[in-house]
């Protein structure tokens, strides 16, 4: 039976022959799209390889000559390589040509227990899953009947501690922005005194005047990122690329804490470091306020994931809390990349001891699905405020449903936990033994990082060591950041020392 796309691509085919001025690069995507291999899905099974196999350079030329077809589509400059979805098992991802490699990367950290798990495979078979995969509902206008059940089963299981409402979106930024609304939305609300808006402010906001588009604000960190769409980008400070040629709000920008480390040794520096971050904040705030310029939420990261890895105590975060609690404005967690148990909790911010839970927490990649937790403030008071066509994919939710039941059935978090506090202590003795060159072992559960010398070396490095058979990735200015799936053992681990070892040795 032939498939939708095997007509398609065959049509194709059949008509370019008639077009006498068919440019050559579309017959070359026309060629690649005929030796695309379809047939019955792969019967994956939880096993995977006993170490890394290198077959050419990385990327090799199967990569490259991929990588070239899609230049001419769109800019392809970001590719690593090209993967071979079908062989990537648990922690190892295929590449194009051949190879295999240890990922501690994970598709910049968003699966959960690493490729092919079997119980996912099993829930896409599942045919009392397949019109929620097949027909993609517009959930914020006509729900599955069973929607309810799912977000229960998947999402609540998964609740940060206090947080009982959740909105699913489709990615990280949209999550954010959403969040970021629901601050507006909640500040306006108070303001009026819970009465609807005015005729006056409906209609001002059509053309982007007050005061139904009032000059609000929210208060963000340097080095921050906590998307690349407009609105994410106002609260996003980690590289410039992603900023450069976009119109920007001038809102409050606090420094986020410099720490030192080892951590034992710099605690009175540290500490005067989060006071004076901590101090700014609330000058930020005033001032920003007294212009009219009315703040109404702090946004920050557990951990800033792209930024560099940066970590604060948790009496910081307990103290951004009380200040958000002082001034009555929102206080959001960024827990796109540090939620869904990296860290070895459920939640990074369930480190912190926080008095009471987050307004908000967002979240994307281990968990599968966009969206954001909120406490029951931040509920809209009419329809239509928090929505899009989709606001997430049911598919994504039973594919989460299934992560939830494995990461409880097997108690990976305290795996995380283990296998965390061997990552990072074997980066401490790295560091140890290369101190020119390596500095700075830090990280929550598998969450982890450390810094090369400079930017150089750290690109050095990663570079080296996929074509030793370990993929990994940057973050910051020097670092190089873990990011791997819950399921990571310390066998793992062993591997990646012995690349590491290997590589830094021969670095000067």
């Amino acid at each position: 039976m032939q498939t939708v796309a095997t007509i398609f691509s065959g049509n194709l085919r059949k008509n370019a022959k008639k077009v006498s001025n068919f440019t050559n690069w579309t017959r070359t995507i026309i060629s690649t799209a005929g030796d695309i291999k379809r047939g019955p899905l792969p019967n994956y099974v939880a096993e995977e390889p006993d170490g890394p196999q290198i077959k050419t350079n990385i990327p090799g030329p199967r990569s490259l000559a991929l990588k070239k077809e899609l230049s001419y589509i769109q800019n392809s400059d970001a590719v690593v390589f090209f993967t071979d979805y079908d062989r990537s098992q648990g922690n190892y991802i295929a590449d194009a040509d051949g190879n295999l490699l240890l990922d501690l990367y994970m598709q910049i950290a968003s699966l959960p227990l690493g490729y092919n798990h079997p119980r996912l495979h099993q829930a896409l078979r599942d045919e009392h899953n397949a019109a929620l995969f097949v027909n993609r509902p517009a959930l914020a206008a006509y729900p599955p009947q069973q929607w309810i059940a799912r977000v229960k089963s998947a999402l609540m299981t998964l609740a940060p501690p206090g947080l009982n409402c959740v909105q699913t979106m489709s990615c990280g930024s949209c999550s954010v922005e959403y969040c970021q609304k629901s601050m507006f939305m909640l500040h306006q609300r108070r303001e009026r005194g819970g009465l609807p808006p005015t005729d006056e402010e409906m209609q001002s906001c059509l053309i982007n005047e007050p005061p139904g588009c009032p000059d609000l604000c929210i208060l963000s960190f340097t080095n921050g990122l906590h998307g690349r769409t407009m609105g994410a980008l106002s609260m996003t400070h980690a590289k410039w690329f992603h900023k450069l040629d976009s119109p920007q709000p001038k809102w409050p920008i606090a420094q986020f804490p410099k720490i030192r480390y080892p951590l034992h040794e710099f605690e009175r520096e540290n500490n005067a470091e989060v006071e004076k971050s901590l101090a700014e904040v609330e000058e930020l705030i005033e001032k920003f306020n007294k212009l009219g310029r009315q703040v109404v939420g702090i946004c920050i990261e557990p951990i800033q994931g792209e930024g560099g890895d940066n970590m604060a105590t948790p009496y910081f975060y307990r103290a951004l809390q009380r200040i958000s609690k002082k001034y009555n404005i929102s206080f959001m967690l960024d827990e796109i990349q540090t939620g869904c148990g990296g860290t070895g909790k459920m939640w990074a911010h369930e480190h912190f001891n926080l008095d009471e839970p987050p307004d908000l927490v967002s979240f994307s990649k281990k968990m599968l699905t966009g969206g954001f937790y909120f406490r029951e403030h931040h509920m809209p008071q009419e329809p239509g405020r928090i929505f899009n066509t989709w606001v997430g994919d049911p598919s994504k939710v039973i594919m989460l449903e299934e992560v939830a039941k494995v990461i409880y059935e097997q108690d990976l978090l305290k795996q995380v936990e283990e296998t965390g506090k061997y990552l990072i202590s074997s980066l401490e003795e790295a560091q140890e033994r290369f101190p020119n060159m390596l500095s700075r072992a830090r990280g929550l559960g598998t969450f982890a990082a450390i810094d090369f010398k400079d930017a150089e070396s750290r690109d050095y490095f990663i570079h080296k060591a996929r074509n030793k058979g370990i993929n990994t990735g940057g973050s910051g200015e020097k670092s190089l950041r873990f990011r791997p799936a819950l399921i990571l053992q310390k066998k793992h681990v062993n591997i990646f020392l012995d690349t590491l070892y290997s590589v830094v040795s021969d670095m000067k």
